[in-house]
């Protein structure tokens, strides 16, 4: 599958379920206290002035629970469907479209970075590149959090919500994710694992790396 592809698949199935997504996932960090304690440790490790990127972002929730911790916070995402949900939610905040693999973003501008459960997508020989973007764009001695579902068995999702479209969930080691993030340049920082809740119709662990981009 060429980049082309696999991004345009991504974009096509998000635009389809959009407003089914962010109905179901209203409030989903209210009943996911440990991901609410990442995201804080995050925005106390952003030591910078200039903005922070969350890097598909979806319909924004996680972009404004970190500009409500204080965060200069704007938002970036394949689908124009999930952007207009972000926006309508989160009118003072900033969304654009655009690829996370080549971001509209000179370098060493962000002061921080997150993707949230948005790597899930890219295949995995894509990965090396999309965290070299990342580290591209970010300050020296910037934060990153990557969040993700671990473990080696893929998620495959047809006609979600009866919508005629698919996409897999690609699960990921956390020790492997840990590898290409020191072999694009970041030093690790954090890593923690919870475990499936199946209140939450979960499978799989959740895991949270945060890196940092060295400083100069």
């Amino acid at each position: 599958m060429t980049e082309a592809d696999f991004l345009t698949t991504t974009r096509t199935f998000y635009d389809a379920i959009a407003e089914d997504y962010a109905t179901l996932f209203q409030d989903e960090l209210k009943s996911r206290p440990v991901e609410r304690a990442v995201l804080a440790v995050f925005a106390e490790l952003v030591d910078g002035d200039g903005p922070v990127a969350d890097l598909g972002c979806g319909p924004g929730r996680t972009t404004a629970r970190l500009a409500a911790l204080g965060l200069p916070m704007f938002g970036v995402d394949l689908s124009e469907s999930m952007l207009a949900i972000a926006r309508r939610e989160n009118p003072g905040l900033r969304f654009e479209q655009g690829s996370m693999l080549e971001l509209d973003l000179p370098d060493g501008t962000l002061a921080g970075a997150m993707s949230f459960y948005s790597s899930i997508h890219t295949p995995v020989d894509r990965l090396p590149a999309l965290f070299a973007e990342f580290h591209r764009v970010l300050a020296p001695g910037a934060p990153l959090l990557v969040a993700f579902q671990a473990g080696d068995e893929h998620r495959h999702h047809d006609r979600p919500f009866g919508h005629p479209v698919a996409l897999t969930f690609q699960r990921r080691r956390p020790e492997d994710m840990a590898e290409l993030l020191t072999g694009a340049g970041f030093a690790l920082v954090s890593r923690t694992v919870r475990e499936a809740d199946p209140a939450l119709d979960e499978t799989s662990q959740q895991a949270f790396l945060i890196a940092r981009k060295p400083a100069a």
